[in-house]
């Protein structure tokens, strides 16, 4: 009988009156023996558990026992923080009326926490320049990438690959966070519009499509062009945009309806860029014809040509007052002009080789430093990247990436902070 049995407890008789009647006292406690006793026999020997049975751990390809799962070696990525020049700009821009309120930084590691942001410095707009390399990415899909984009926040970046892929990028950490399957073909044109909340892509088949910021495909024109969309552009209000192929076309579409309104026809070959002007129905474009055209938006006409290339236009910029236009091409020669008058004023990029084999394929205005100062940042085919400081013509800084590659050169403004990427492609045609 166990101590609190409930069936013995059920069969005795409840007691009666006061009575308490008790139950079996509990057993005595004893101590165990032990190796040290001296109660124990001498010859006495202690036996050890039997070992657990062995488990059929799966088998690698290495000959061994261990779990086919291998713990990685932890390594340290590497990230870059822009932050915290920004939240330090925020902090001193209160008690600093401009530049002559502005602490000077001394040439030493603590003098880092009192860094600005590029936007502070417009004095000296060489804080802009991006001169030393961070990273390098690879995507698992090894292919050209044909376009690179800076998301609307400046966190991510977004490429346009040969296989018509959309990888996205984190901006801080340098890994992927998406890949998306966004066109049939190799995506060629990527821009963003003035209010951030669109984007439009064209590839090698003529397609255009409309992107959300969540990369929502909501709406496709397949037969846009009859052949590679080289370049959008967007007009100032975002209720139009242009576009060019290698149909020898440029068109201006609604966006609203994604129908076409007017087709420009005068380049004699493939055009390769386009841009709109800031504030104007105004359009310029760039072709393999080695002409620079100007054309009216509204009604579709040819205002003007400019016959200062040699070779193909491969990049043509409006810069933001409106005035000054830059144009790029296989030449190695980046041209100025002002306005609708002749090309006045010629740049060489400083690399003087097979006309052939080098040229620009992406220029870029310095926003920040307009109007104080006038800096292009350049791409040439060599893997070369080119500041240059169009005051006194001259080169500044210049950064190689290899040979017989690309650069595609984009420029984001995100909270007063500039960052200047660079992304290797292989040479466009």
């Amino acid at each position: 009988m166990m101590y609190g049995d409930p069936q013995q407890q059920q069969n005795q008789p409840h007691p009666q009156g006061g009575e308490f009647q008790r139950g079996p006292p509990p057993p005595q406690m004893t101590r165990q023996p032990s190796a040290s006793s001296t109660t124990l026999n001498s010859e006495y020997h202690h036996h050890a558990p039997p070992p657990p049975p062995p488990q059929n751990l799966p088998y690698d390809g290495y000959g061994d026992n261990f779990s086919a799962k291998r713990m990685r070696k932890m390594t340290q990525r590497r990230a870059v923080d822009y932050s915290s020049t920004v939240v330090r700009y925020m902090q001193v821009q209160m008690s600093q009326r401009d530049s002559r309120d502005r602490t000077t930084l001394q040439p030493t590691p603590a003098a880092a926490i009192d860094m600005l942001p590029a936007a502070a410095y417009l004095d000296n707009p060489s804080t802009g320049f991006a001169a030393k390399f961070v990273h390098t990415s690879l995507n698992k899909n090894r292919c050209s990438i044909n376009r690179v984009l800076w998301t609307p926040t400046g966190r991510r970046l977004i490429t346009g690959s040969q296989s018509g892929e959309f990888t996205l990028w984190n901006g801080q950490s340098f890994n992927f966070e998406m890949i998306l399957q966004a066109h049939d073909q190799a995506i060629r044109s990527m821009v963003w519009s003035h209010n951030d909340n669109w984007m439009v892509s064209g590839d090698d088949g003529g397609a255009l499509k409309y992107w959300q910021n969540n990369m929502n495909n909501v709406k496709v024109n397949k037969s846009a062009h009859k052949e590679s969309v080289r370049d959008l552009s967007f007009c100032r209000t975002d209720l139009k945009f242009c576009s060019c192929s290698d149909d020898t076309t440029v068109k201006v579409w609604d966006f609203a309806r994604c129908q076409e309104e007017r087709s420009l026809i005068g380049h004699g070959w493939d055009v390769k860029s386009v841009d709109w002007h800031p504030t104007k129905s105004l359009l310029v474009s760039g072709g393999k014809d080695n002409l620079v055209k100007l054309w009216d938006a509204k009604t579709g006409r040819e205002l003007c040509s400019f016959h200062g290339h040699k070779n193909t236009v491969l990049c043509v910029k409006w810069n933001q007052n409106g005035n000054w236009v830059l144009t790029a091409g296989k030449d190695q020669i980046i041209k100025h002009c002002l306005g609708t008058h002749s090309m006045k004023n010629t740049l060489s990029v400083g690399v003087m080789m097979d006309p052939f084999s080098i040229g620009l394929l992406g220029m870029k205005f310095h926003r920040l430093t307009f109007p104080v100062h006038m800096i292009i940042v350049c791409g040439v085919l060599l893997g070369i990247l080119l500041d240059i400081f169009c005051a006194v013509v001259a080169m500044i800084t210049q950064q190689s990436f290899g040979a017989e590659i690309g650069l595609e050169i984009l420029l984001v403004i995100n909270l007063t902070l500039v960052r200047i990427k660079a992304m290797v492609s292989k040479i466009l045609h």
